[in-house]
């Protein structure tokens, strides 16, 4: 493919410090580099393409950072976002927010100007830009600890799990290298688990035992650790949900509620308020997870497991944190359990089983359908295109007051279907969301949900996407406005004509870039879907889908109280 050239391994030996670091990375294993090339990160790009390491060409560096941060998410491996010093990093600094608010391993390989050059415009503080967004500034220091900081930057990323931003000097990129530097770098061993105290295990043993309704949360940190969660909440009786960003995590579980907080269904929202004892694993317990702490009742204990301290109780009281792995804490409870002989049903029974399949997912609500004869109901159309694909697919979701229709409507396969990159809530991201999701996994169907506003606002990578002859359906729920603030802003009409806009037709500018373009202004016109699906998949489908009102997005009502 013209974007993403893979190089032959082992065509020479680095000559200067840019190549020895762009061979280096690519022998520790990263997976992916997102980009755009200029003078500055021109050589160790192709370093890295000449080692074997893929490259996409984005059209600006925001968004190949936040394909480097799906990527990443989706696939295990560490994704790079190669960038020009100066004006080039600046272009990428949501893309990095977003990655480190979510603790994304993840390097953004950014040149930065010599160290004389002091009137250089493009000289800026990297470094202090870096942390101002929460990821780690490293840098290259030097030809002879070139390969040192290029493994401690990665290290840092994989170990520690945080957005590492490496400067690479221009004047010490240049520096030839001789054939004996680098010497041996293989991949780095896998993180070792970080065990629970004893005390803490027994104590979250002690709270299981005491509780009649306990409800297990994963998060993103609980990713890893399903089965061990679901054998503890087997034996414990408890029911289990998730964050969004780890939704599909329990597929298949029938006693799985499906996401916990805004995205919740009216009875898994019902079901989780009930719960005398909520766990989370590897999840924050944030606002959105909890409905602004509706979830929560009164009396009900609240336990938090996490490898890092700083997250136990960081967003609400909690009665006990675990600072340990969660698979491994898991698995310790249930041996501490087994042994002392208990074992509990709880609400897992048969009523509650057929509950759970008749009412914790949005599909299964009855709503009323608002469809007018050039609108298409949001629900509807969700619903009806949840029937369409395949079940092999991986969803990606940009911000907006559209976002929980995909989220809620759309199944996916497993946690590694739901791509939400989220956590800086920033319009816009979700197109390149989904070039970096489909690029970890090319064995499934990437799909998008994206409203007009923050489609528009990323458009120009819907021509990487076309470039790179990705088969990505592009869902646009198109309310020609920014619907947030349309639904939930106490404002007169005249104060929001500032956020509404005359209607686009998005499908021929989608034409335009190359993709195919449809218009959905009801479900007979999704039949240009099921021709898409079943044909060739050689170019994106952007379907422009002219959404009736509903009133506003459930899921944002409460956060929009908070304001």
């Amino acid at each position: 493919m013209p974007g993403r050239l893979e190089g032959q391994v082992g065509v020479r030996q680095p000559e200067n410090v840019a190549e020895l670091v762009g061979s280096t990375l690519a022998r520790l294993g990263v997976g992916h580099v997102f980009g755009v090339v200029g003078s500055g990160n021109f050589v160790v790009t192709n370093a890295l393409r000449r080692s074997g390491v893929p490259f996409t060409a984005a059209r600006h560096e925001g968004g190949a950072a936040t394909m480097a941060d799906a990527y990443g998410r989706m696939s295990g491996k560490v994704g790079i976002v190669s960038t020009h010093q100066g004006c080039g990093l600046t272009n990428a600094v949501t893309g990095i927010g977003e990655a480190a608010k979510s603790r994304t391993p993840m390097i953004v390989l950014t040149a930065d100007t010599a160290a004389p050059a002091i009137r250089s415009n493009f000289n800026i503080d990297q470094d202090a830009l870096a942390r101002s967004v929460g990821a780690v500034p490293e840098r290259i220091h030097s030809p002879q600890s070139a390969v040192a900081d290029t493994v401690r930057a990665y290290r840092t990323a994989v170990n520690e799990r945080r957005t590492v931003v490496l400067s690479l000097p221009t004047d010490i990129q240049a520096i030839p290298i001789d054939a004996t530097a680098g010497g041996q770098v293989s991949p780095l061993d896998p993180p070792q688990p970080v065990r629970p105290n004893a005390t803490a295990v027994s104590r979250l043993a002690e709270l299981i035992r005491g509780a009649r309704r306990p409800v297990f949360v994963a998060g993103r940190g609980g990713r890893g650790a399903a089965q061990e969660i679901a054998a503890l909440a087997e034996i414990s009786g408890a029911l289990v949900a998730t964050s969004a960003v780890a939704h599909g995590l329990f597929k298949g579980d029938p006693f799985n509620l499906g996401i916990s907080g805004g995205f919740s269904s009216p009875f898994t929202a019902e079901t989780i308020s009930g719960a005398d004892l909520i766990v989370g694993w590897g999840c924050a317990l944030n606002m959105w997870t909890m409905r602004h702490g509706s979830l929560i009742s009164a009396d009900t204990k609240v336990v938090q497991v996490d490898v890092e301290d700083s997250a136990l109780g960081a967003n609400r009281p909690i009665d006990l944190g675990v600072l340990g792995d969660c698979a491994e804490t898991a698995a310790a409870v249930q041996a501490e359990l087994q042994a002392a002989g208990y074992s509990a049903p709880g609400q897992r029974n048969h009523e509650m089983a057929q509950r759970i399949a008749a009412e914790a997912r949005w599909t299964s609500v009855v709503t009323e359908d608002l469809s007018a004869p050039e609108a298409i109901d949001p629900r509807v159309l969700s619903r009806e295109l949840d029937k369409l694909l395949p079940a092999e697919r991986i969803v990606a979701i940009d911000s907006g007051n559209f976002m929980g229709y995909p989220s809620t409507y759309l199944d996916v396969p497993d946690e590694f279907g739901f791509c939400f990159t989220q956590a800086f809530q920033s319009i816009g991201l979700g197109l390149y969301t989904a070039i970096g999701a489909a690029a970890a996994r090319p064995d499934r169907l990437p799909v998008l949900g994206t409203g007009d506003g923050g489609f528009l606002m990323s458009i120009a990578e819907l021509e990487t996407a076309v470039r790179e002859h990705i088969p990505l359906l592009i869902i646009v729920y198109n309310d020609s406005a920014y619907g947030a603030e349309v639904h939930h802003f106490d404002a007169s009409d005249e104060d929001l004509d500032v956020v509404r806009f005359p209607l686009t037709d998005i499908a021929s500018i989608a034409r335009g870039y190359g993709a195919e373009g449809i218009v959905v202004e009801g479900t007979d016109d999704l039949e240009a879907v099921s021709g898409w699906l079943a044909g060739r998949r050689d170019t994106p489908l952007v379907i422009d889908a002219r959404i009736a009102s509903d009133g506003g997005a459930w899921w944002l009502a409460e956060a929009f109280k908070g304001h």
